[in-house]
């Protein structure tokens, strides 16, 4: 069905320069309304049918949500002492336990969109503290690369993306 990657086996390239930060912030902020737009015209079965017992276009959307607590993790580990950045859990149990399906559609936009202006609050306010915080770099634990919170804010955008356009063909 799809040629899209498998997230896993997607490689980074992490030589932004800080300058991007900006340019991310948007792209960021943006993701609520592209991901209402994407199911705006999905009827609700539609969005909870699964293909080949893979997740529907509907927990697709509540795993962009579910995540969201770990890229704010990530973002005040920036500010933190920790040397490495908050562990994901790759089983991506909190998704498959969420039943996200029963849930009205609606529901999960609305709480995705207030999860993520708190992320772009948290980072408005790192951004003002200090130009180390974005330039520090913190192990990420899956790649075992260094990451700067530029770095980090692309690696989020794109996870942002991947999930969008699996929701777009499955509803499509």
């Amino acid at each position: 069905m799809s040629r899209l990657p498998q997230w896993f086996e997607r490689k980074f390239n992490f030589t932004f320069p800080l300058e991007l930060y900006p340019n991310l912030m948007i792209r960021l902020r943006g993701t609520p309304a592209r991901l209402e737009e994407v199911v705006r015209d999905g009827a609700p079965e539609t969005l909870v049918r699964k293909h080949q017992g893979k997740w529907s276009a509907q927990e697709h959307a509540g795993h962009l949500l579910d995540l969201e607590t770990l890229w704010l993790a990530r973002v005040q580990d920036f500010s933190g002492s920790r040397t490495e950045l908050t562990t994901a859990d790759l089983t991506n149990r909190k998704t498959h336990e969420a039943n996200h399906n029963a849930r009205a559609i609606q529901q999960i936009l609305a709480e995705f969109r207030m999860a993520r202006v708190q992320l772009l609050t948290t980072l408005e306010g790192a951004e003002t503290k200090s130009s180390s915080v974005l330039s520090r770099s913190l192990l990420h634990p899956r790649l075992k690369e260094p990451m700067r919170l530029v770095d980090h804010l692309f690696f989020v955008a794109e996870h942002d993306d991947h999930h969008l356009a699996w929701i777009w063909e499955l509803i499509h």
